[in-house]
């Protein structure tokens, strides 16, 4: 498919991803860096996309959210190796309102929901059945009623300011098609692969 909008592009692939990865089609490297400049990179869930950007959801005093505060800006990176293809995504990262991450909390699974309000996301544990131990005290707490999302759980969304489409090609001759940000519009350009 040719396009001149990286949105467009983008939803073509991770569909084509979603209908033949086997698992988490969704699945991106999160990269960010703490004030130190010092970098670190983990694997988040993306939940919704659009034109605005990417989202994951995650704790906000977990060490990505710290780091996300301390410098906010990030980078993400799809890899569907079945596909033979990546996506890398960079760019300002800002939080999704309180209604959005309300809405997605409600969508998850009771236990997630219970699991966002025992975990100290990112913080040291002493053993496993501390954990568990809290995720029971959770589960008491809320028995019967709603789960109301945490005030410490919310959205980030990544405002893409640079995305490249990598293609594998035979001989290491790969297709690379970068997109930069220009004003309300896109420029476009290849890479040497």
């Amino acid at each position: 498919m040719s396009t001149t909008d990286p949105i467009q592009l983008f939803d073509t692939w991770f569909a084509e991803a979603r209908a033949s990865e086997i698992n988490d089609s969704n699945a991106v490297a999160l990269a960010t860096v703490d004030g130190a400049g010092q970098p670190s990179v983990r694997m988040v869930l993306l939940k919704g996309h659009g034109p605005d950007g990417f989202v994951f959801y995650t704790n906000r005093e977990s060490r990505k959210a710290g780091e996300l505060a301390a410098v906010p800006r990030a980078a993400l990176l799809f890899h569907w190796k079945s596909l033979r293809r990546q996506i890398r995504i960079e760019g300002g990262v800002t939080q999704v309102s309180d209604a959005e991450s309300d809405a997605y909390f409600a969508s998850r699974s009771r236990d997630s929901q219970l699991g966002a309000w025992a975990s100290d996301q990112s913080r040291p544990l002493d053993a496993r059945a501390t954990f568990e131990a809290r995720y029971e005290e959770m589960r008491a707490r809320f028995e019967g009623g709603e789960v109301p999302r945490p005030p410490h759980w919310g959205g980030y969304r990544v405002t893409p300011a640079r995305i490249e489409f990598w293609q594998d090609r035979a001989h290491r001759l790969h297709e690379r098609r970068l997109f930069v940000r220009d004003g309300d519009g896109w420029r476009e350009g290849l890479l040497y692969p």
